[in-house]
């Protein structure tokens, strides 16, 4: 844990924000504020993207158990809240490499070990991920399973393939289960590369790529996106928005673009 270099969760912690969170990393904010301005408001979009895909899959799609992938800093309401408060027989298994995220979740989840746990592992560690204990116990009887990756795969780079990460987290999940994605996106290269550069240098390397919006689509090949009038992916505030007071960006220099899809 190095406390001098921005951390990417402590970060989005303050864009929505929280306190659990340092100067360093409140100074990389504004930093970040000063190349895309609407970057706060696409923080609070992405944040209503996921409770708004929990409660749907929970509600209309009876989904009880939940993969989610970079969880982050626990940040209210997370996605057992807004599972639970659907059925409380609903299940979550939290999945994030930092030591202080993983911490923070198990203090929060404490309260309520049997339906929550928190699992510090990389989310490249696919196949080591599905042989966890935590994992093959959420797995038990083919249910379906949702798995999050929101806001997250644009922390990997794309030598890494992530692409092909969302093709075996498919491939592992039981039949009829689920995949929520939303990736940093823009169509402007000199955005893109801006934004990447920065990102790099200030996390010593821990990040991925914006990416354009073709790249993100490659993300649902073989995947059935859900409540969207064409095959491909939207910015996330348009997905089933709650109402017209719904968080919206003041500006779109990028955005979350993403979905919700079955996994066919």
């Amino acid at each position: 844990m190095d406390f001098s270099k921005p951390s990417v969760a402590r970060m989005y912690d303050h864009l929505l924000g929280g306190t659990d969170n340092y100067q360093v990393d409140r100074d990389a904010c504004e930093e970040l504020l000063r190349m895309a301005p609407s970057t706060r408001d696409l923080a609070l979009v992405n944040r209503a993207f996921l409770v708004r895909s929990v409660r749907y899959l929970a509600r209309e799609r009876g989904v009880r158990r939940f993969l989610d992938y970079g969880s982050g800093l626990p940040t209210s309401p997370n996605v057992h809240e807004v599972a639970l408060e659907v059925d409380p027989s609903c299940e979550v298994v939290y999945i994030d490499n930092d030591p202080v995220v993983a911490a923070h979740g198990r203090m929060s989840l404490a309260e309520d070990p049997t339906r929550t746990a928190v699992l510090q592992m990389d989310m490249r560690e696919a196949d080591e991920i599905f042989e966890s204990a935590k994992v093959k116990h959420l797995l038990r009887g083919d249910q379906p399973v949702a798995a999050l990756f929101v806001s997250v795969l644009h922390c990997i780079r794309d030598t890494d393939d992530p692409w092909g990460l969302v093709r075996r987290v498919a491939e592992q999940l039981p039949a009829g289960s689920y995949m929520v994605i939303s990736q940093l996106a823009s169509d402007d290269p000199d955005l893109r590369a801006e934004i990447t550069g920065f990102m790099h240098e200030i996390t010593g390397g821990n990040w991925g790529e914006v990416r354009s919006l073709s790249e993100v689509q490659r993300l649902f090949e073989n995947l059935e996106l859900l409540e969207v009038e064409e095959q491909e992916p939207v910015e996330v505030s348009l997905w089933r928005p709650d109402s017209d007071l719904a968080p919206r960006q003041s500006s779109k220099e990028w955005i979350e673009y993403g979905g919700v899809a079955l996994i066919k």
